[in-house]
């Protein structure tokens, strides 16, 4: 039996249902269309450094997630080439934070995002990602 696409704005479930890190992260899906993933999850004890703030990879790993989500609804398997983060301000236990693909640029084969880390309406952190999109479809 031949395979099926998968409707763009399915891709992020499908992709969190296969991504152990982005599970034990907590992330939950919140909004997606084509181009546009929006992300959150809540900062657990487990996540902080030695200063008792969340480390910078619990941000970082929320922003690549929505990157991630957000490239591949283009409907090809898309991965990262390049990726950046800035932080802004500490983020405590207990901080509900989302991270939203703002901004997604296609270029034939490359794509460019970049990615709001919030804490309600305060931006904590921006990153920026470059993809790269195979020929590959996301199929079921």
């Amino acid at each position: 039996m031949a395979e099926q696409k998968i409707e763009s704005t399915s891709i992020p479930h499908h992709m969190l249902s296969n991504d152990a890190y982005s599970q034990w992260l907590g992330i939950e899906v919140l909004e997606v269309a084509k181009g546009y993933c929006k992300v959150g999850m809540t900062i657990r004890n487990e996540m902080l450094n030695s200063m008792g703030k969340a480390h910078g990879g619990i941000s970082y790993g929320l922003a690549d997630t929505a990157f991630g989500f957000a490239a591949n609804t283009h409907g090809k398997y898309a991965v990262s080439i390049e990726t950046s983060i800035n932080h802004i301000e500490a983020l405590e236990a207990g901080d509900y934070i989302t991270a939203e693909a703002v901004t997604d640029i296609a270029k034939t084969k490359v794509g460019f995002n970049i990615i709001e880390v919030k804490r309600g309406e305060e931006i904590v952190a921006l990153f920026k990602g470059v993809v790269y999109r195979t020929n590959k479809d996301w199929e079921m």
